[in-house]
């Protein structure tokens, strides 16, 4: 296909060649993981789906291809010194993993809110972690000052031609194991991932379609190659791709080869995550769950299509992963919050109890509001989480309680 955005000079930047060497080095050393195909997620998508399962890679990330590439690549005086990078987490896995294998000693700079359990593994594979800063920008500075006062080698997260290499390797396995694949649809942070997939995948297969997706708050790419000026920030699940400057090397590849590039929203992001657990018992972290996102956003860029997707990692701190789930269960109505007005009187509740058992939706939590309310001072406010098999049974409840005589609000989601 021909690309939809502006190409810029310089089409050599990284060859398939690139790819296929970095897979030759890397060969051993990283899982060659499964892709399988999903009946159920293309039942509901209206594609073909098939997932490539990068979050069972050691450090549950795709990322330490492209750090070990260049790991392997570099020289030895400068690989003794050590390495520095900055990273909100799976690079640093991997670089630490790789580098503390290799006997290289590796310094990670994390932006402070990176998941503690990013920062965890990050230690526990031989990483020295400093935090420093509130977003990757503020991290990426502090490391490359350190780069010079500690006469360390800094190994670029993505935008390096090394790094990209390496990531395109999950093209090449991708194409060799399913080759009917016409269509790969890419998370974009700062671009490595994608532009060494885009290479490879565009020189085995020319026609094939390349979508890459960004967060709707992080669309820093989406800006640099459509021209947009869309404001880049905020607190997103997809902290992996949560990158507010794209690589300049990366920019200019993927100028060239992407078909599109699309935006998902966190509600989108959580529902894909939500789904990739209940379907596929797989667990990913925000950012790996942009690829699926995508397809279920978009059905119109994908129906019928034969769709490789890249769940990309499966870092997530388990209770953020316990309010996604938990979230995506209130949307579907299995969850609820009602708020209910009662007067203060006995046998007001045990009366609502009745109507609740009724139904059979069972009650989590009872939440009464006396003091701080506008009602009369006999009056109170309650809030009742409960548990209902599906949004019918639930709206059943509803109807019941107004038919009661009860003044009923459903607590919204954001």
């Amino acid at each position: 296909m021909t690309s939809l955005f502006t190409p810029e000079p310089d089409t050599a930047l990284l060859t398939i060649d690139d790819v296929r060497a970095a897979a030759a080095r890397i060969a051993g050393s990283v899982v060659r993981t499964d892709i399988d195909h999903s009946k159920t997620l293309s039942d509901i998508t209206g594609a073909e789906v098939w997932l490539k399962f990068e979050n069972l890679q050691f450090t549950a990330a795709y990322k330490e291809r492209g750090a070990l590439n260049a790991l392997l690549l570099l020289g030895g005086t400068q690989n003794n010194r050590g390495v520095i990078t900055a990273s909100a987490g799976n690079h640093a896995q991997g670089l630490s993993y790789h580098a503390t294998r290799l006997g290289v000693p590796a310094t990670i700079v994390m932006p402070r809110p990176t998941p503690t359990v990013k920062v965890m593994q990050t230690e526990a594979v031989g990483g020295k972690v400093v935090l420093y800063g509130e977003t990757f920008d503020e991290a990426y500075a502090h490391a490359r000052q350190l780069e010079g006062d500690l006469g360390l080698t800094f190994v670029h997260p993505f935008d390096h031609p090394h790094i990209a290499a390496g990531q395109g390797t999950v093209a090449l396995e991708m194409l060799e194991d399913v080759p009917e694949l016409d269509t790969l649809v890419i998370p974009i942070g700062g671009g490595g991932l994608a532009s060494g997939m885009a290479v490879a995948a565009r020189a085995i297969k020319p026609d094939i379609c390349l979508i890459g997706v960004e967060a709707e708050l992080f669309p820093s790419m989406y800006n640099r190659l459509k021209g947009t000026d869309l404001p880049t920030g905020g607190d997103t699940l997809a902290e992996g791709i949560a990158v507010k400057a794209p690589g300049e090397f990366t920019s200019k590849v993927l100028a060239n080869l992407l078909d599109d590039l699309v935006l998902v929203t966190e509600g989108q992001m959580e529902s894909a995550l939500a789904l990739l657990v209940q379907i596929e018992k797989t667990v990913v972290e925000g950012a790996g769950a942009a690829g699926l996102a995508a397809v279920m956003a978009y059905p119109e860029l994908f129906k019928g299509r034969k769709v490789g997707i890249v769940l990309t990692g499966g870092n997530i701190d388990t209770r953020l992963l316990a309010n996604v789930l938990l979230r995506d269960l209130a949307r579907s109505g299995r969850l609820a919050r009602l708020r209910l007005t009662l007067q203060d009187r006995p046998g007001a509740l045990f009366k609502v109890m009745r109507e609740f058992d009724k139904h059979s939706v069972n009650i989590i939590e009872i939440y009464h509001q006396r003091i701080f309310t506008t009602l009369p001072a006999k009056g109170l406010i309650t809030d009742i989480e409960c548990e209902a098999r599906d949004a019918d049974q639930l709206d059943a409840l509803v109807v019941s309680l107004r038919e009661a005589g009860y003044s009923v609000t459903q607590v919204e989601l954001g």
